[in-house]
């Protein structure tokens, strides 16, 4: 009995070890041929890796091809924590190589929820390719593109920034970043159980963006804002904006503004200065805006530049009585000489023989209050009050230049309209995209060539024996057009400390290639357009007109100071 319950005992185990190896074998089967492809697929998952590599970012030049904007080459550094066998000694070469907080480092490497992290964002290649022969088990390299700015400050406003994702953020780099962002690529990468890199096994090769030209002219650019940088420092000015404009095309070779920065030192620069204050803010223009005032009465034959008025040193008009900017009595003076002399009395007797009807029709041609289109984001269209919106006060204020906002880029068109003979033309930066030409809208005219002739001869007198003495340049006719205006204090009543100087100049004036116009926000010492502005359009100019080889139209001329 003992010997056959024995054999039974022996026979049960046996059965049952049979029933577990069936079903071990079962199991086995069914993870091969059921599930195997399955398995295989996650271990081939687990050895290979597929990084996104970015596109390379178009480049930004001059009208002369040189750069403004381009990519350098960098080396992102990212690790797989999970993969990371020896985060201490990672994290103290890491930052040693890279140049990094190890304290910020170590804990991203033992974070195992965690199947990337990057170790160092556009690292420099020299110090990744050092980091790499150390051969650290989970850490993975891959190429990027730097944005980098090459001249600095210089157009840094105009320019804007691109982030360290490559991405604009401001502005011609976020409004061309459908033009300059190209398409991403990619790359699979096989590694081995600890994280090393064998093989690349598949890329998808990535799509560059396209180059941009601008009109912008590096070295006008850079002397415009130099002069405007000491200008501000001479003045003790809030700050400074110059336009420098081909009057016939609308390209802009310099769109300058102070306080200036360097575009690489974007992140870290307040956002008052990073303005394009020449597109984005606006000011009451003063007497500079006296030309549209005038010319509007030549063109509707209200006046002759020989018309002429007795002229009181003020004026009433509805509630308010209006003065000179200095003092004379009673006098004679013609058209030509109410523009030489900047008379606030005379402009207004002009608006007010011209009408209030008439007078905003022409603000309105002259494209104020609206923006004039050009390709930069963020214009602002200014302000220039509806007709029907009018006081009985109104027209003794816009005429001359108050109770009107303008951009300074609107400033420089209006006597665009001069310099070219009578054309509206629309103000640009982009010359071209990928070797192909940007069309441009046309321009189209607001005032006969005649009148527009009148109209630069009076500007000429301006500068000859009027109140733009300080803007005459050697070897040169000048035209221009001085301006000073009170600004605005918060109880709503103009300010008796602050105001902003200005003066927009033509070159030479026999034959205008230049337009250029200076605004001086809150000078001190002195306010007038005359003496703060028209020193920095001359030097300015005087640049521009060497630069360009522009022959000069008055030799042996010498200014009259």
């Amino acid at each position: 009995m003992k010997a056959g319950a024995t054999n039974r005992r022996i026979a049960l185990l046996a059965a049952g070890f049979l029933v577990l190896l069936g079903a071990a074998l079962a199991r086995a089967a069914w993870i091969q041929v059921v599930k195997g492809p399955e398995y295989a697929a996650m271990a081939l998952r687990q050895h290979r890796e597929t990084v996104i590599v970015p596109a390379a970012r178009g480049t930004i030049v001059d009208r002369n091809g040189e750069p403004l904007a381009l990519g350098r080459l960098a080396t992102t550094v990212y690790a797989n924590p999970r993969q990371v066998d020896d985060a201490r000694d990672l994290t103290l070469a890491a930052a040693k190589q890279l140049d990094l907080d190890p304290a910020a480092l170590y804990p991203t490497l033992v974070d195992r929820s965690r199947g990337f992290v990057y170790v160092a964002r556009k690292a420099d290649p020299r110090k990744a390719t050092n980091l790499e022969a150390l051969d650290f088990a989970g850490l993975g390299f891959y190429p990027e593109e730097l944005r980098y700015y090459p001249q600095g400050p210089v157009a840094a406003q105009v320019l804007g920034y691109a982030g360290l994702d490559n991405k604009g953020l401001e502005g011609l780099e976020r409004s061309l970043e459908g033009t300059l962002a190209g398409k991403p690529g990619s790359q699979t990468i096989v590694k081995d159980p600890f994280g090393r890199a064998l093989d690349v096994v598949e890329t998808k090769p990535e799509t560059p963006g396209k180059s941009v030209r601008l009109t912008i002219d590096q070295q006008i650019q850079a002397n415009a804002e130099e002069v405007l940088q000491e200008t501000v420092r001479r003045w003790g000015a809030r700050a400074a904006t110059a336009v420098v404009m081909d009057p016939y095309s609308g390209a802009v070779l310099a769109m300058a503004t102070a306080p200036r920065f360097n575009a690489n030192r974007f992140p870290t620069t307040r956002a008052d200065r990073r303005r394009n204050r020449a597109v984005t803010d606006t000011y009451e223009p003063g007497s500079t805006f006296k030309l549209v005032t005038v010319t509007a009465a030549l063109q509707d034959k209200v006046v002759t530049p020989r018309t002429s008025f007795v002229l009181a040193p003020t004026i009433h008009v509805a509630d308010r009585v209006i003065h000179e900017a200095h003092i004379r009595g009673t006098e004679r003076l013609t058209v030509k000489q109410i523009v030489e002399q900047s008379s606030n009395i005379g402009t207004i007797t002009i608006a007010e023989r011209l009408g209030a009807g008439r007078l905003a029709s022409w603000v309105d041609r002259f494209g104020f209050g609206k923006r004039t289109g050009i390709d930069f984001p963020g214009e602002s269209a200014g302000f220039a009050l509806p007709v029907d919106e009018w006081s009985g006060s109104t027209i003794g204020t816009v005429p001359i230049g108050h109770g009107i906002a303008v951009t300074p880029v609107q400033m420089a068109r209006a006597y665009s309209v001069i310099a070219n003979g009578g054309v509206l033309v629309r103000p640009h930066l982009i010359d071209r995209i990928d070797g192909h030409s940007v069309s441009g809208a046309r321009g189209h005219r607001v005032v006969s060539r005649g009148v527009a002739e009148q109209m630069l001869s009076m500007l000429r007198g301006v500068v000859l024996e009027g109140t733009g003495t300080e803007a005459a340049i050697p070897g040169y006719t000048v035209a221009g057009k001085t301006g000073t205006a009170a600004k605005i204090d918060p109880d709503g009543t103009y300010s008796t400390s602050r105001y902003v100087a200005s003066f927009v100049g033509l070159v030479p004036a026999t034959k205008p290639r230049l337009v250029i116009m200076v605004m001086v926000d809150e000078p001190h010492g002195d306010i007038y357009g005359g003496v703060v502005a028209a020193p920095a359009f001359r030097e300015i100019a005087r640049f521009n007109l060497q630069r360009l080889e522009i022959p000069q139209d008055a030799p042996g001329t010498s200014p009259t100071r």
